[in-house]
């Protein structure tokens, strides 16, 4: 049985619901167990850039339902293999890297649904909640909660967005500000040419009625981009979160040293 947080996460998500998340790097169940219980909407499992493999992908996945939070998978590739395998294991959500045209949007939610897609069924999985559900009423259920997000990142998918976003059973797309930044050899993310590409996108999903997630640093820039349309944000990932308050813990240690070993320079 999915916890609330897992059945509902496509619902809210195309309801345009402000979402916080955040991306998984590290192939072990604690980080998102500690999301979870923080209160965190979901998480990202990054098979793309993270040393994630199938077992892994599984039990972060599991951790995922026992913490009540939503799971979703950065899939390596567009590939149906990819997709399935992170769907048989309990993936809520597909985050598609590199969506640069209609075919790949078409592609990506042929993979994720049943019926009118190419989802290979085979009920004795997680999902199928290991043979316990009927084949129809586990296809309807899948198709209902399974959510389909392109990541939007190539200048190629520029010219094509309001087609993009118009494709039946997207539910939102997910802007890849630094893959956009190299692809349009930009000096940084926050570079003019960056800017008038995220507009464009803000623009054709709102035309659309589809929502729009991304990364950011913080809640003041998750509210900006809230203001300009979006709804769903990763904010850093779980190596992020510990680097920050690795760095901030041993700032306070070098101080503290200091104080000791200096202590007339008070």
């Amino acid at each position: 049985m999915r916890t609330s947080a897992q059945s509902s996460f496509r619902k809210r998500l195309v309801s345009g619901a402000f979402l916080a998340g955040s991306f998984v790097k590290t192939p072990s169940p604690h980080a998102t167990e500690i999301l979870g219980n923080s209160g965190f909407d979901f998480i990202v499992v990054d098979q793309e850039h993270a040393p994630f493999d199938r077992v892994t992908t599984d039990l972060v996945l599991l951790a995922a339902r026992a913490a009540g939070i939503a799971g979703v998978v950065r899939v390596p590739t567009l590939t149906s293999d990819a997709i399935q395998a992170s769907l048989d294991c309990g993936a809520v959500g597909i985050l598609a890297p590199h969506v640069a045209s209609v075919a790949d949007a078409q592609a990506l939610v042929a993979a994720c649904r049943y019926r009118g897609g190419k989802r290979g069924f085979f009920g004795v999985t997680r999902a199928g909640r290991y043979g316990g559900s009927k084949m129809w009423d586990l296809v309807d259920a899948a198709d209902a909660a399974v959510a389909t997000i392109a990541m939007i990142e190539d200048p190629a998918a520029l010219a094509e967005i309001d087609a993009i976003l118009a494709v039946e059973g997207l539910d939102a797309v997910f802007i890849g500000r630094g893959d956009l930044t190299v692809a349009l050899s930009a000096p940084t993310r926050d570079a003019p040419e960056v800017s008038d590409a995220i507009d464009a996108i803000l623009r054709a999903a709102k035309k659309a009625g589809k929502p729009v997630c991304v990364m950011t640093d913080n809640g003041e820039e998750s509210a900006g981009f809230a203001e300009r349309g979006a709804s769903a944000f990763i904010l850093s990932s779980d190596q992020g979160f510990l680097r920050k308050a690795a760095s901030q813990a041993l700032g306070q240690m070098q101080a503290a040293r200091s104080r000791v070993e200096n202590p007339g320079a008070r």
